[in-house]
């Protein structure tokens, strides 16, 4: 099965992939297939990774999967949430992962409380119209670091410390972070609804 990735994130399509190869599913990026980007107008990720599933199902005719995901930090009443991706841009930098790190250690130089969830909503439909999408969310708490410290992950992992582990999520080696990341988690759940309610004869042979 194809389905469409509404993202055109490469580190976002690697995770997700090597998630669901299990499934026998082959995950395209929707810029491969010329669909636009999908406005997020939604103050929720549930909502706003709906809205852009149901965006690149329409423009592909294909099965679609969205990821909206995004940094709660305690401090800040759980901001930035939705506004994760351009968090940097609100303090005059440029919208990349480094400038949005550099950014929340700024913004948190003199906070003392320093917990913080990362949250993943994936949401996958087989049309545009589908009135039962899938629903499935992960996350995880853990802390704020003072510096950025690993180098296998992108977005936010670098200052993410996970007290389990003592370490960043971009200190874990890939397998690990797969498996207790936020998208890790939402991944496992999607990739389980998906084979009970869309793959019903691969679900009857693993039976």
């Amino acid at each position: 099965m194809k389905i469409v990735l509404a993202s055109n994130n490469q580190g976002k399509l690697a995770e997700l992939q090597a998630m669901f190869a299990g499934l026998g599913c082959t995950l395209v990026r929707q810029g491969d297939l010329g669909v636009p980007e999908s406005p997020e107008p939604f103050r929720t990720f549930v909502e706003n990774a709906l809205a852009k599933a149901r965006n690149a199902a329409a423009h592909t005719g294909l099965p679609a999967l969205a990821d909206d995901a995004g940094l709660c930090v305690d401090a800040f009443g759980g901001l930035p949430g939705v506004d994760t991706a351009y968090y940097a841009t609100q303090f005059g930098y440029v919208k990349s992962d480094d400038n949005n790190v550099r950014a929340i250690l700024e913004q948190m130089q003199t906070i003392d409380n320093r917990r913080a969830a990362m949250v993943s909503t994936l949401v996958a439909v087989r049309s545009a119209d589908d009135p039962e999408p899938l629903i499935a969310v992960g996350r995880v708490v853990g802390e704020i670091a003072r510096a950025p410290v690993g180098s296998n992950g992108f977005g936010f992992d670098p200052v993410m410390w996970l007290p389990e582990f003592g370490q960043t999520f971009a200190q874990l080696p890939t397998e690990v972070k797969n498996a207790h990341s936020h998208r890790g988690r939402s991944a496992q759940a999607m990739a389980a609804l998906i084979r009970e309610r869309w793959l019903p004869a691969a679900a009857g042979a693993l039976a």
